[in-house]
């Protein structure tokens, strides 16, 4: 989505989620964000949620119905167009990998994650990979030295290059940083024309830059890294919203439970969003389910939290931001509402 037709999008959202304003909105008193969840979602209360996934697997599995009375899905994905969204008081909430949350603290828009999906397994089901251009030699990090790496502050793509040097013993000083938007398929395509030697490409995009260019030498390496977190974040003045606060935790709940059945229903899946949502092949969607493994979310966001300030404090430390805790990032009121929901249903 072009700047443009975004700002004209998140200009009508605006207008919607002021529709949807309740009693903390109008000047009643805000819910503090240490005071119990409310469980409840009282009648006109309304949300703005930017999951498109999500909201297709709602639909699929029968549960749209009990979300739709207090959720207005927006087309809205990823951290740069989640942020603005937020800026512009447009949306409530989004769904995003491990480092918007991180990025919008540094730029100083107050947030919270609010649910963490990750992988089982997830070296061996990794969502990216290094892309290596044809005709370059890498097959091992080590052999990273020298080359143009295809980068993208802010952005769960340019985090895993940092992590990646830091894990081969360089720095950013012993490669090239080629800035570029790690939209689509602009790696994929920096990658064919030789912009950059390497770039981290991730979902169908290995598949198909493998099944494009293999033949002229194009390659990919694993880098050996966590990088499968996901979560569901908020703009906190949401949460001190009572009404709001109500839906988010009703939504985080239908959330865990689309997720659970996207897993137990991978043809459902396949075949209802890749191909029918995506306009992808019934290949390609296997081969990302396959891809993908089984969903893990824990009701015990300890070891989350430890791996997301290890990302903070390197990201600070090459950025030059101020070191974050990242424990301040999570409302751990919603620590359990989802793995509690897979187990029960949603409440």
């Amino acid at each position: 989505m072009s700047r443009k037709r975004l700002l004209a999008a998140l200009a009508l959202l605006a207008v919607v989620a002021g529709c949807g304003s309740n009693a903390a909105a109008d000047g009643a008193a805000k819910l503090s964000l240490d005071a119990a969840l409310p469980t409840a979602v009282p009648d006109g209360a309304k949300i703005v949620v930017g999951d498109p996934a999500t909201e297709v697997a709602l639909k699929l599995s029968g549960q749209y119905d009990k979300v739709a009375k207090y959720v207005q899905f927006a087309n809205l994905s990823g951290g740069p167009q989640t942020t603005e969204a937020f800026r512009a008081h447009a949306l409530d909430l989004g769904s995003v990998a491990e480092i918007p949350p991180i990025h919008a603290t540094w730029t100083g828009l107050q947030v919270k994650i609010v649910a963490s999906k990750f992988r089982k397994d997830p070296l061996n089901h990794p969502i990216y990979q290094l892309g290596v251009a044809p005709g370059v030699s890498v097959k091992t990090l080590g052999d990273l030295r020298g080359k143009k790496i295809a980068y993208s502050p802010g952005q769960a793509q340019g985090a895993l290059v940092l992590k990646v040097l830091k894990k081969a013993g360089l720095t950013k000083d012993d490669v090239k940083l080629v800035e570029l938007p790690s939209t689509g398929d602009v790696y994929s395509n920096a990658l064919s024309a030789k912009q950059v030697d390497v770039a981290p490409i991730g979902g169908v995009q290995i598949k198909r830059y493998l099944a494009k260019y293999g033949k002229d030498g194009a390659t990919t390496i694993p880098h050996g890294i966590r990088d499968d977190a996901g979560h569901l974040y908020v703009v906190t003045e949401s949460l001190e919203d009572p009404g709001k606060a109500a839906a988010i935790r009703a939504y985080v709940a239908a959330w865990g439970v689309a997720q659970d059945w996207i897993d137990k229903h991978p043809a459902e899946w396949i075949k209802g969003y890749y191909v029918a949502n995506q306009g992808l092949t019934e290949a390609d969607g296997q081969w990302l389910v396959d891809n993908a493994g089984h969903p893990d979310i824990p009701a015990d966001w300890s070891e989350a939290i430890q791996r997301q300030q290890e990302t903070v404090d390197l990201l600070a430390k090459e950025t030059n931001n101020k070191v974050i805790q990242a424990k301040d990032l999570y409302d751990l009121r919603f620590q359990t509402v989802a793995a509690d929901a897979i187990k029960g249903g949603a409440k």
